[in-house]
């Protein structure tokens, strides 16, 4: 199914998980599948680059990828990635977002909505859609794969047509990790809004990973299932209130605006 993202005016750009579930039953990987298709062409090197490069020595291609040896089934899993059983992504990315987010058990007019609205942003595909069908894979944000350079130098030539096209006019509400932030930073955006969460007790604020990760999944499931589709940060900061967080709006990096979402109970 096609949808016209420039309907839906918002584009919620979200880190992947470390941790993935493997498929155990599916067709093996179509990159040509995959949406994005402008895409294809940088997925391919950055798969050509990890296959390659796990296929080999297993202790050397963990020393790269800074796996643990005791995990060389990670190298493993990575060397058969082209023939290995896919799922729909929303099924693969695991984590404490994901785990808050809980994609798969959304009503279907909230499943349609991250369809259309959602995007996670992966050192090896770029960007995906909650509806693409990818094998589960191990490959940081950070990484330098021989042959082919960092992930975010091929990725930071690559994203920016694809997500300016994708957002329009709207709203880019970014959630990316500042690790998956450097994939690309966007700079020539009209409208985009960033979310911190503030664990606050006794009057002190204070930002806590696991629960940063947690409750942007909660906000991101909170949109999705209400339907609320803002265009500007500071629609974007109503809907949040509506929904019954605490929101204050500060000038953030780079032109946007930063959402401060103000929790006492974690």
């Amino acid at each position: 199914m096609l949808f016209n993202l420039s309907f839906w005016l918002v584009l919620i750009l979200l880190p992947p998980s470390e941790g993935k579930t493997a498929p155990r039953r599916g067709s093996p990987l179509d990159l040509a599948a995959l949406s994005a298709p402008a895409l294809t062409a940088a997925r391919e090197r950055v798969l050509h680059a990890l296959v390659t490069l796990c296929s080999g020595d297993p202790v050397a291609a963990a020393a790269v990828l800074e796996v643990p040896k005791t995990q060389l089934d990670l190298v493993e899993l990575n060397a058969s990635l082209r023939s290995a059983p896919t799922a729909r992504a929303d099924a693969v990315y695991a984590g404490v977002l994901y785990d808050a987010l809980e994609l798969g058990t959304l009503s279907a007019a909230a499943r349609r909505r991250a369809t259309g609205r959602v995007r996670v942003t992966s050192s090896l595909f770029g960007l995906v859609s909650p509806a693409d069908r990818i094998p589960a894979y191990r490959l940081s944000g950070d990484a330098t794969l021989p042959g082919l350079g960092t992930v975010a130098g091929v990725w930071r030539e690559a994203l920016g047509p694809e997500i300016t096209e994708l957002v329009g006019d709207g709203l880019l509400v970014d959630l990316r990790s500042g690790t998956y932030a450097a994939f690309w930073r966007p700079a020539g955006l009209r409208r985009v809004a960033t979310v911190r969460v503030l664990h606050e007790v006794a009057g002190r604020r204070q930002v806590v990973s696991h629960f940063n990760k947690a409750t942007k999944g909660r906000i991101v499931r909170a949109l999705l299932e209400d339907g609320a589709n803002p265009r500007t940060p500071a629609r974007l900061a109503e809907a949040l209130r509506d929904l019954g967080w605490v929101v204050e709006v500060t000038e953030g990096a780079r032109g946007a605006q930063q959402l401060d979402v103000v929790v006492s109970e974690l």
